[in-house]
């Protein structure tokens, strides 16, 4: 665990440079906009450790599969996002040394990444092996009211000399994945071109055929005058520029704004893809940074208005909530039902920036209850339209009439993913597609989505798990068997109560769903059943397989087993583990880890979270108390899961200690793995933390309940949410509850169990007790 991240309760401040923390520090303080992002690398050249990343969303490769056994059912790709031209490059050379901050003395260094307006600063004195100093400020931002530019503002004072600096302006397309699984470039020569409208970049991926122009032009300021200057362009394969010779005299700024665009054939004809960049950057360089900078500002100020939250003493609390909100939003926008959310985002390759269940169990809650309808809607289809490709999938591991199989990892709805264990085995991902559709309906109310397009994801679902279960003779129940629960410590096991669970309740509410909308649209049920070649006869076999499924539990203890045989391995608690064998994956073998009772992530209690509303209270703690002194937490999604269930069980402690881990696993590096990018989606789970957790926000009955719990040291905490058409402010604070009614309707609410009304424009207190 690292601790250099200073509090502060809108910024995330780094004082002092670290080469060892550099890596980890790129990933921490990453921007974004939710159509490309670019870590925080620096502008000049940088010699020491780094991860070079530029990613454009939707834009991927095929990288060719790395298995050491190959099986049936693999398959031969596993699609990546990739590094994209790089646009920020400014080089600055003194009297022949160049400032790189691997070879000079660095001084009063720090980075700020200021979340209320959504731009990145550095600072820092270097002092060059030929005793040249010189002071440089940068600014930049990727633009959120204009998703296609970037932008940076890189001053720089000479602070003992005077002389001439060598600057060069670039675009480098010269990169490449450090992931390549056998280091392929996956981009395709490029096309430069230079002009004094900009310098541009054009590529084309390999394979899948994307294609990319970035396009850069800049202005130079030298004592807050704008200046002219001599530009000597370059021209290479994949490399664009624009180098000049300035005289500088000590202690006077010169500055350099440069203005970038990046636009793709996803968004643009591929034919007038340079066209188009021209227009854009000579739009950007009218505006010119100041006024990018002050709509970024703007854009900014309405995401924070509709998401914030406001934690009145717990400043490292404080902080970290607004960083994983921050982070969500440079991450996933909505505007594109094309795109999603990666676990990593944008702020690194591990992963394949790929999409994953984590959208549906963890991030979709949060859009839900902080974004206008449709960006929650559109996470819903993208999985829809991949709804063929889902079915494809199934088909190729041996699953027939229609049943659907969605993918563990995906760009286009296939599967890319190489290992078996989670390939073929992890099949929960399908139940946590179809409660999203449920957890939609149920807070937006938005019954059509069902007929148009969510129940039939649902029926074929529904078949594939009516095909992957069997029936045992010897239990004379159906069985799951051979699957990987959420804990991936644990492999191909049999009976997986989660996983059994998720089938049971997915096959219900699809026969719930179809009822529905055969009353509300029967006209659209109709032609669904005719497409899909639905019998209402299979209603039957789903509902048998509900009444006979296997639930592995333990009665001696009152526990739900997460899978048959689990009591037989030897019965640990993490507190037993040596200090220096955390976290095991970096640890132990894995064939240690799967003959251990140690569990990666939430699995059982996963499930007691979904269906809370199953069990009593007695029930959960019983689960609780038995799993989590068992649970390792070394999946970023889990300590969130943990954190609502320890509030539910009014465990302020572990509550907070659960949300202080997941809110703050990047910025103090819980898990030894920032480097390698951000936890976006289990950062959606901070989220939940605090709203479903200390609030305990529930929709039930078709009403919301909340049920609050006050962290000890807190003295207050604020969040706003819209629910349909209401959108509602929240504070909870020691002795009282304040609502405010920002809409013009009333709304009834549950708060502890009591039903109160709250009126249109109107503010409600209430007491605590």
């Amino acid at each position: 665990m690292k601790n250099y991240i200073k509090a502060d309760p809108w910024n995330i401040i780094e004082e002092g440079f670290n080469p060892q923390l550099n890596k980890i520090s790129e990933s921490i303080f990453s921007l974004g906009n939710g159509r490309m992002g670019q870590r925080a690398n620096f502008e000049e050249q940088y010699s020491g450790p780094a991860l070079q990343g530029n990613y454009i969303g939707g834009v991927y490769y095929p990288d060719k599969t790395r298995v050491g056994w190959w099986k049936n059912g693999y398959p031969n790709k596993i699609d990546k996002v990739i590094n994209a031209t790089s646009w920020i490059g400014i080089d600055i050379e003194i009297d022949g040394e160049v400032l790189d901050l691997a070879h000079c003395e660095v001084e009063d260094f720090k980075r700020i990444l200021n979340m209320r307006e959504g731009y990145l600063e550095r600072r820092f004195t270097a002092r060059l092996k030929n005793g040249k100093c010189i002071r440089v400020q940068a600014l930049r931002f990727c633009s959120i009211a204009d998703d296609e530019i970037g932008a940076i503002r890189y001053c720089l004072w000479p602070l003992n000399f005077e002389g001439t600096l060598k600057i060069t302006v670039y675009l480098n397309g010269n990169v490449y994945n450090q992931d390549s699984n056998y280091g392929e470039k996956f981009w395709e020569p490029g096309v430069t071109e230079v002009s004094d409208e900009g310098m541009y970049l054009f590529n084309r991926t390999k394979k899948t055929g994307f294609e990319v122009c970035t396009g850069s032009n800049f202005l130079i300021r030298k004592n807050e005058k704008q200046i002219r200057i001599d530009l000597e362009d370059i021209c290479d394969q994949d490399y664009v520029g624009q180098r000049f010779f300035v005289e500088v005299k000590k202690n006077q700024p010169l500055s350099i704004d440069k203005i970038s665009v990046q636009l793709s054939s996803l968004n643009h004809p591929g034919g007038q893809l340079m066209q188009c960049a021209r227009q854009s950057l000579g739009q950007a360089m009218h505006k010119g940074f100041d006024q990018l900078k002050q709509a970024q500002a703007v854009a900014w100020a309405k995401k924070w208005e509709e998401s914030d939250i406001l934690i009145e003493g717990d400043a490292s609390a404080q902080q970290a909530i607004r960083f994983n909100i921050f982070q969500l939003y440079q991450t996933y926008t909505g505007k594109d039902d094309r795109l999603n959310i990666g676990p990593k985002g944008f702020t690194g390759e591990k992963y394949a920036g790929a999409t994953f269940w984590d959208t549906e169990a963890y991030c979709l809650p949060f859009y839900l209850a902080t974004a206008e309808k449709q960006v929650s809607r559109n996470l819903l289809l993208y999985r829809y339209k991949q709804l063929d490709k889902a079915i494809e999938n199934a088909t190729l591991l041996g699953f027939g009439d229609g049943a659907a199989l969605y993918p563990m990892v995906t760009m286009d709805g296939s599967e890319c993913h190489n290992e078996w264990e989670i390939t073929f085995e992890e099949i929960h991902r399908n139940g946590a597609i179809a409660f999203a559709i449920y957890n939609y309906v149920r807070y937006t109310d938005d019954r059509s989505y069902l007929a148009d397009y969510g129940l039939e994801v649902l029926i074929a679902i529904a078949r594939f798990w009516k095909q992957r279960v069997n029936w045992s003779g010897a239990k004379q129940q159906y069985v799951m068997l051979g699957v990987t629960g959420p804990n991936e410590y644990e492999n191909n096991v049999d009976n997986n109560w989660y996983t059994s669970k998720m089938a049971v309740w997915c096959l219900r509410y699809a026969r719930e769903a179809a009822k529905q909308v055969s009353r509300a649209s029967p006209g659209k049920y109709k032609d669904l059943l005719q497409r899909v070649h639905f019998k209402e006869e299979e209603f039957e076999a789903w509902a048998a397989i509900c009444s006979n499924m296997y639930l592995p539990y333990e009665p001696s203890m009152g526990i739900f087993l997460q899978q048959d045989g689990y009591l037989d391995k030897q019965q640990r608690l993490v507190t037993d583990l040596p200090a220096q064998d955390r976290p095991l994956n970096q640890n132990w073998s894995w064939d240690r880890i799967l003959r251990s009772c140690f569990i990666k992530q939430a699995d059982v209690l996963q499930g007691l979270y979904y269906f809370e509303e199953e069990f009593d209270l007695e029930t959960l703690k019983r689960n609780f108390d038995f799993y989590e002194p068992r649970t390792v937490h070394e999946s970023s999604l889990s300590p969130c899961i943990h954190s609502i269930l320890a509030s539910r069980l009014k465990d302020k402690t572990r509550a907070y200690e659960f949300y202080l881990r997941t809110a703050r696993l990047d910025l103090d590096d819980y898990n030894n793995d920032t480097e390698d990018g951000l936890h976006i989606t289990s950062m959606a789970g901070t989220w939940m933390s605090i709203v479903e957790g200390f609030a305990g926000m529930r929709v039930i009955n078709d009403k919301l309940n909340f049920d609050p719990l006050l962290p000890e040291g807190w003295t207050s905490f604020s969040f706003r949410v819209q629910y349909r058409e209401c959108i509602l402010l929240f504070k909870i604070a020691t002795a009282e509850i304040t609502i405010e009614n920002k809409g013009h309707k009333g709304i009834d609410l549950k708060i502890r169990e009591k039903d109160r009304h709250i009126p249109g424009n109107k503010v409600v207190q209430l007491d605590q007790d």
